[in-house]
């Protein structure tokens, strides 16, 4: 599950961002599954042969159903833990605390939820965006939530990375103007994901996370973000991303806004633009003002 090879480019990396993109560049899920040679079948055969004679039937009954149900929940375990670093802490307690969130997450992502009349802004901004080339990648984990496949560039990160960066220098309205004003953008470690690269805005209209527009996991290269329902209803239908299972409504709480929402790696300059301008998005719904964010290389 490691990865070891240190490119050129990652070398541009902070140490914490380039140790994460070495450790967690692989990210699987495995089945579960027992593989039972005959000596093994005979064993066990013989096992529940003299179970039935010398152990009360509830107590075999218990055991029979105890030993696949611990093999399923330790394999559920370690793919939790295979999904890398994330806003749930990778211990015992943390696996239990998404169990129990597992119960009551979204049971159809690529439904956007409705919009607020009474939520500024009124709308989003979002409008005939291309539909994403090719299938959407597979992807698992709730907290962490991880593409398992379609991985984009090491090189998108980067630039992608710059382009947010930017922002906190510079903040250009999309009329081509710079602002010469306080700062509007600040960047820092999630708080979140308690890892990553994220953008916060210093006075946000809509608070996620401390004014937290967006965070890039630096391990597949994803991103997690709030958009306005109109927006995540475009997103979601021309495939680019879909709601984080946690950012539901009802009578339990979730710790997450129900505009929260994966968009996928960009995988090429076509990809970068179009997360660019879903990022401009978030930026929209958190501070209700419109920002151009290019790609950009880092410098």
């Amino acid at each position: 599950m490691s990865l070891t090879v240190t490119t050129e480019s990652q070398k541009a990396l902070p140490a914490d961002e380039k140790n994460q993109v070495a450790v967690n560049m692989v990210i699987r899920q495995d089945p579960f599954y027992i593989t039972l040679d005959a000596s093994a079948l005979l064993a066990v055969s013989i096992l529940l042969v003299l179970g039935m004679h010398f152990i009360d039937r509830p107590v075999l009954e218990f055991l029979i159903i105890l030993v696949p149900v611990t093999l399923l929940v330790h394999n559920d375990y370690h793919n939790f833990l295979k999904l890398g670093p994330g806003g749930t802490p990778p211990t015992p307690s943390g696996y239990a605390r998404l169990t129990w969130y597992r119960l009551f997450t979204l049971r159809d992502p690529f439904s956007a939820p409705p919009a607020d009349p009474s939520q500024k802004p009124a709308s989003g901004i979002l409008s005939q965006l291309p539909y994403r080339p090719g299938p959407r990648p597979v992807v698992a984990g709730l907290a962490p939530q991880r593409q398992l496949n379609q991985h984009g560039s090491l090189e998108s990160y980067n630039r992608l990375r710059a382009a947010i960066e930017a922002l906190t220098t510079t903040t250009t309205t999309t009329h081509g103007s710079s602002s010469s004003g306080p700062k509007k953008f600040v960047t820092a470690t999630s708080c979140l994901e308690k890892h990553g690269f994220a953008l916060f805005a210093r006075h946000p209209l809509n608070v996620c996370g401390n004014g937290e527009v967006c965070h890039i996991h630096s391990s597949d290269r994803s991103l997690h973000l709030n958009l306005h329902p109109d927006d995540i209803k475009e997103v979601l239908e021309k495939g680019w991303g879909q709601r984080h299972p946690m950012a539901w409504e009802g009578w339990v709480r979730s710790p997450l806004p129900r505009t929260f929402t994966m968009i996928y790696a960009p995988r090429d300059e076509n990809d970068l633009k179009i997360v660019c301008s879903i990022i401009e998005a978030a930026i929209w719904y958190t501070i209700a003002e419109k920002v151009d964010v290019q790609p950009l290389w880092e410098s």
